[in-house]
């Protein structure tokens, strides 16, 4: 049972990996759903290590590798994807991109894996981030863009429509996702140290936010679910 954790953890990598087939055919509500799935698999492997306390060095490495893998060059290959359909680019635009401006906008996306790795290996040699994070935690970097994929396709939303056909939106999204991530601000955790009300009332209220989301909007409600991560994380840290 001790390796559990690790064979969970490998599942997260495996959906990644996944994911970055169905992009690169494509498919980005399928590799969006396939982030998703990792990011399951990413809590249930540290859920599972706390349970059967089943904790170590390969486990602490192999998680940030997966991580990598499905919060980091996954959802950048989205983004790429979403540029390039917004510019009304063949699948083959790296390769027969013209002039400059092109190259650059087509490129614009690797900030995020960059800033992920960044993350990651900061994360890796801070003992602090136990009840909060600094900066944007790595998956929900991927959910806000996973969420955006999956809100302009099963919603009718013209403004997830207009975002997704703009190239100037995704790029700022781009950057200012790829920024939070290795920004100093401390961003809410979500593990409960307790069921109980006191001491979790900013996660209680960001599950309610969320669910209400949902609810209102529908699918559209997903595109919104880390914006309102993100302002109840800065609200949070202000008020303490």
């Amino acid at each position: 049972m001790k390796h559990l954790p690790n064979f969970i953890t490998s599942l997260n990598l495996a959906s990644g990996f996944i994911s970055i087939l169905f992009a690169v055919n494509g498919n980005l509500v399928a590799a969006s759903w396939l982030i998703i799935a990792a990011m399951v698999f990413d809590f249930l492997d540290g859920f599972s290590a706390r349970i059967l306390k089943a904790y170590s060095p390969l486990g602490k490495e192999l998680d940030s590798l997966a991580d990598m893998v499905s919060f980091g060059i996954a959802p950048a290959l989205l983004i790429y994807n979403l540029l390039r359909i917004s510019l009304a680019l063949p699948v083959e635009a790296i390769s027969n991109a013209e002039g400059i401006v092109i190259y650059i906008i087509l490129f614009f996306p690797v900030i995020m894996p960059v800033c992920t790795g960044l993350r990651l290996a900061k994360f890796n040699i801070d003992d602090t981030q136990s009840t909060s994070f600094s900066g944007l935690p790595t998956p929900a970097n991927a959910l806000a863009v996973a969420g955006i994929v999956i809100a302009g396709r099963y919603s009718d939303s013209g403004l997830i429509d207009g975002i997704t056909g703009s190239a100037a939106a995704l790029l700022i999204i781009t950057l200012v996702l790829s920024l939070l991530m290795i920004t100093p601000f401390s961003m809410l955790s979500l593990k409960f140290s307790s069921p109980g009300l006191q001491g979790n009332e900013e996660r209680y209220i960001l599950a309610v936010l969320a669910i209400a989301a949902l609810l209102i909007f529908g699918f559209a409600g997903a595109a919104l679910i880390i914006p309102v991560y993100i302002i109840v994380s800065l609200i949070s840290s202000f008020l303490r």
